[in-house]
């Protein structure tokens, strides 16, 4: 039911930011302006966004998701749900050390595989 967090490719790693498009992890340079996109097509696909949100009158800062993209967010967030009460009961059973670990990498991967919006 979740991945493996050590095989989980499209995480973040400590020092880097999420892409704002895809939420894959950004590649920080040397210096200078942060990337909010690890990609050309993620800047572009935010750009056409915004335009179209203009051209509707839609509030700057306004996300709009299809229909699939937002059933894929709910359930991401019910699994993440899941792992939380499934983690919680463990603890409040007294289940073993190595166990509660093991279940808290899959809470971990679980809450990076939520926070991507698409």
């Amino acid at each position: 039911m979740y991945a493996d967090p050590s095989t989980d490719q499209d995480r973040p790693r400590r020092g880097e930011s999420s892409c704002a498009w895809c939420g894959r992890p950004v590649d920080e340079g040397p210096s200078g302006r942060r990337r909010r996109y690890c990609r050309r097509s993620c800047r572009q696909r935010a750009y056409e966004q915004r335009q179209a949100l203009r051209s509707r009158d839609l509030p700057e800062g306004t996300v709009v998701l299809s229909e699939s993209e937002s059933a894929e967010l709910m359930d991401r967030m019910f699994q993440l749900r899941c792992a939380c009460e499934d983690l919680h009961t463990a603890i409040a059973e007294g289940e073993d050390p190595a166990e509660l670990t093991r279940m808290s990498d899959e809470l971990v991967a679980a809450a990076r595989r939520a926070e991507r919006l698409r």
